[in-house]
């Protein structure tokens, strides 16, 4: 038995479409409840995203933005319907689960608020797609209620520290980095690497990641050498320290896109010539050249993530059937993380209610993603960890417009 409470407007057909999923909570049962249908548990799901209503809706219900939804609500509105359907289609056995859907962006109800009128303290799981200080907030109350919090889409863990009820499930930077270095060390150990990079702040963590990865003993395992770049990515520098008898591993080091484009670039002037792997950033499958088929012709462009999803399993194209029927498009990533991420981590909580932590690596619940959570301890004599993080990343290629799995 499925329990709605829409909130309803005057709305163009595209907009109801979009916002037609909102709604305070629901109730998912294993079975229709009548006199003689046993009592079972409830299990109360908080599922937090940035919708922004108090935005889009006036004062006195009427709606701002007639036309199209705002691009700044679309990712937050897209995990949520992921989150829906993964509810809609999940089936419980002995339990029921009651779900509540916050606006963190919400003017009126803001998470302090809530935290401050109790509203969140019979929640038996905190799944969301939130960052900086609305992450931070749910991070602290979930550590002060001893709550699991599961941070869906932040790849980052918000300086928080001391918390092992923070599961990170988008894996950070500095996860990343350790894949590749630990990928180089198994594969290119007695290759040439240089590690490619423009100024800025950014670059410079990354820099520190492979630096303080690579010397744990006092000594580099690795001959790392840096490569500094200003606004031009020459590829006669590059091709002055490359050797044509050798293997090279090229580290994209920033999240520019500009940057990313210019290196690859240069790369691929000389690659007929000098056998180079191109490595880069997490965010470079959004870089819009790399993506073009006709601009870095049979030139593989490499790059870490914790999701892969060729959509061609049976529950992906479930959801690409259920949200093409309700919202007349195909399902987005962010929707298909809000599905996979309400699904698991329900299943957790119902299964092993009060030690969920404790069975993060869980495979029989296992839908699309692999995952390998994993304690982190910032110091080493930490009495507990910092928090669990996803360190599973796929090595994903770039080719002709095209993404595929490469290991």
């Amino acid at each position: 038995m499925k329990k709605y409470r829409v909130k309803k407007t005057a709305l163009g057909a595209r907009a109801m479409l979009i916002l037609c999923i909102f709604f305070s909570c629901f109730t998912l049962s294993s079975a229709a409840q009548n006199e003689t249908t046993p009592v079972f548990k409830t299990y109360r799901v908080g599922i937090f995203a940035p919708l922004y209503l108090d935005t889009i809706f006036t004062s006195t219900g009427a709606i701002r933005f007639t036309d199209a939804i705002p691009k700044f609500m679309t990712p937050g509105l897209e995990f949520i319907h992921g989150a829906q359907i993964a509810l809609d289609s999940m089936k419980l056995t002995n339990d029921n689960v009651e779900a509540f859907i916050y606006d963190t962006k919400s003017y009126t109800k803001t998470i302090p608020q809530l935290i401050a009128g109790k509203k969140l303290d019979n929640l038996d799981i905190l799944i969301g797609s939130v960052k900086d200080v609305e992450f931070k907030q749910l991070a602290d109350f979930a550590l002060t209620k001893s709550i699991p919090f599961i941070s869906a889409t932040y790849p980052n863990d918000g300086g928080i520290t001391a918390n092992p009820f923070l599961v990170i499930v988008n894996s950070t930077l500095k996860a990343h980095c350790e894949a590749i270095f630990s990928y180089l060390v198994q594969n290119h150990g007695t290759d040439k690497i240089f590690l490619c990079r423009q100024k800025g702040p950014q670059e410079d963590k990354v820099a520190a990641y492979f630096k303080m990865i690579n010397i744990q003993d006092g000594k580099p395992l690795l001959d790392i050498q840096t490569l500094n770049f200003d606004s031009i990515v020459s590829p006669g520098l590059l091709k002055n320290r490359l050797d044509s008898n050798r293997q090279t591993v090229i580290i994209g080091g920033s999240l520019d896109e500009t940057f990313a484009t210019k290196l690859t670039k240069a790369c691929y002037q000389i690659h007929e010539s000098y056998p180079i792997t191109l490595l880069g950033m997490p965010n470079w499958d959004n870089f819009k050249a790399l993506m073009n088929k006709d601009v870095f012709v049979d030139f593989p462009v490499f790059f870490t993530t914790p999701y892969f999803n060729t959509k061609w399993d049976e529950y992906s194209k479930m959801v690409n059937s259920v949200y093409m029927k309700k919202y007349k498009a195909r399902a987005t990533d962010m929707a298909f993380k809000g599905f996979e991420c309400t699904w698991l981590f329900t299943k957790l909580v119902t299964t092993y209610p009060g030690t969920v932590i404790n069975h993060l690596n869980e495979k029989s619940f296992k839908l699309i993603t692999d995952y390998n959570f994993r304690p982190v301890l910032l110091k080493k004599d930490a009495p507990v960890p910092d928090y669990f993080e996803n360190k599973h990343v796929y090595f994903v290629r770039i080719m002709n417009g095209s993404i595929s799995k490469a290991w």
